[in-house]
């Protein structure tokens, strides 16, 4: 999985940029889909293309049997799952079969968060039982929101592009190659989503802290971050009619390899034949 969004939309945070951006072994973010698109062929991947060169990509390659992954695409949200969680009650809880794939629930639990009464996020979060990963965006107001789960099962990066675009992958080889040094692992137990920022949902009153980390010789080769037991914040950030999401886009999401996109779900897989509503890839 690859996922890549501009400054303006992602607003990473400060600490990625910690190691110097911009070095030779870092790209921008038509280079990193140039570069992705190279080391796999059209039928190997599926891409989905948004304004201004951002964008959301996953090869066929390393599939795992115990970390499977979904599309969903609902009401201008996109979201890309990795992982198996156990139903406990969250599927009937947003209205959905017991055979909906992950990410339908997830663009489901997500709308519901939007769009109700102020609400913590880490009290969504803290449902997911099982192992996860997950990048959403929702193209109507410009958010993106990822998370991991608190084992860390799931692997996951995040680091800065040479124009300052925010990256996600599950692939260290692929966020090195387009990050250079400014990268690190997405902490364990945390979420990122525009306007609140990286936060923890396993100790939401504490903050967040990224530092550079060194090698062996002292040599600065990633970022860090690490929940800080002994800091506290005020309020725990809340999401919901309170916030205002005026942004809107008319560009629908393109694929790379086929222009119209399904009203619900978006499958990764050709061969196989999907439930309603449902996705997995």
């Amino acid at each position: 999985m690859l996922a890549v969004f501009e400054n303006s939309i992602a607003n990473p945070p400060e600490e990625l940029s910690l190691p110097p951006m911009g070095s030779e072994n870092s790209m921008n973010r038509e280079e990193i889909l140039k570069h992705f698109q190279s080391s796999c062929s059209e039928s190997e991947a599926t891409i989905f293309n948004f304004p201004n060169g951002n964008f959301i990509a996953s090869s066929h390659d390393n599939r795992s049997y115990s970390h499977p992954r979904s599309f969903a695409f609902f009401e201008n949200v996109l979201c890309f799952f990795i992982g198996d969680l156990s139903d406990s009650g969250m599927r009937s809880k947003y209205g959905l079969p017991s055979y909906a794939s992950n990410s339908l629930l997830m663009v489901e639990a997500y709308t519901a968060l939007r769009d109700r009464e102020p609400y913590p996020v880490h009290l969504v979060l803290e449902d997911l039982k099982g192992p996860f990963a997950f990048v959403l965006c929702d193209l109507s107001s410009h958010t993106i929101f990822a998370a991991r789960d608190s084992d860390g099962s799931v692997e996951l990066q995040w680091g800065l592009a040479s124009d300052g675009s925010l990256v996600f992958s599950n692939d260290p080889k692929i966020i090195k190659e387009a990050c250079g040094k400014s990268c690190g692992d997405f902490p364990p137990g945390c979420f990122f989503r525009t306007g609140c920022g990286l936060m923890s949902f396993d100790h939401p009153l504490c903050k967040v802290r990224g530092k550079a980390q060194e090698d062996g010789d002292g040599n600065i080769c990633g970022v860090v971050f690490q929940v800080d037991l002994s800091s506290r914040l005020r309020t725990i950030p809340r999401s919901g009619s309170t916030s205002k999401f005026s942004h809107s886009i008319a560009n629908e999401v393109v694929g790379e390899e086929d222009q119209a996109q399904p009203d619900k779900d978006v499958d990764a897989e050709e061969d196989e034949a999907q439930q309603d509503k449902d996705v997995d890839a």
